[in-house]
């Protein structure tokens, strides 16, 4: 069985910018379930399928497969729930790991998030500087609940 173990961070201030490199991603959700989470993702000129599990501190399984990128679109446009996630994934190297920071746009624009994956759940990591607060157990956070409930919408959720 294939398995994610990642950490997910806040992420403060622009030092990591000039490590970095980015890639647009578009994704949407068929199903966000308890048991599973269906995810169509478009990156450049590929397409992806991915089926994650529930997730259990910082794992879950994970199965993602290499599609046609006409039946993502295809799958984008008629079978994922609104909004489509819309975001630049940067990808840099710090203390021996690949770090992922993700900067939204859409209506969860303003939100920067960053991931590492790890190859053990008590895998030590050094923090970058540009690294804030931990989310990695927060499931507002999940890019499956940013679909639900935006992060443009979270002001007006807390003045309710």
């Amino acid at each position: 069985m294939a398995k994610e173990i990642e950490r997910k961070f806040l992420v403060k201030g622009d030092g990591w910018r000039k490590l970095a490199e980015g890639s647009v991603y578009c994704q949407g959700y068929i199903s966000t379930q308890k048991a599973a989470t269906v995810r169509v993702r478009i990156v450049g000129d590929r397409g992806y399928l991915t089926i994650k599990g529930p997730s259990i501190k910082y794992s879950r399984a994970e199965f993602e497969y290499t599609i046609p990128i006409e039946d993502a679109q295809e799958m984008l446009n008629t079978l994922c729930d609104r909004p489509l996630i819309e975001k630049i994934r940067y990808k840099l190297e710090w203390g021996g790991l690949i770090w992922e920071i993700d900067e939204f746009d859409g209506v969860n624009k303003g939100l920067i998030l960053a991931e590492v994956e790890l190859t053990d759940e008590k895998q030590q990591i050094e923090l970058p500087d540009w690294i804030d607060e931990e989310v990695s157990e927060n499931p507002k956070y999940f890019n499956s609940n940013l679909v639900k409930h935006p992060f443009s919408q979270w002001q007006s959720d807390t003045n309710s």
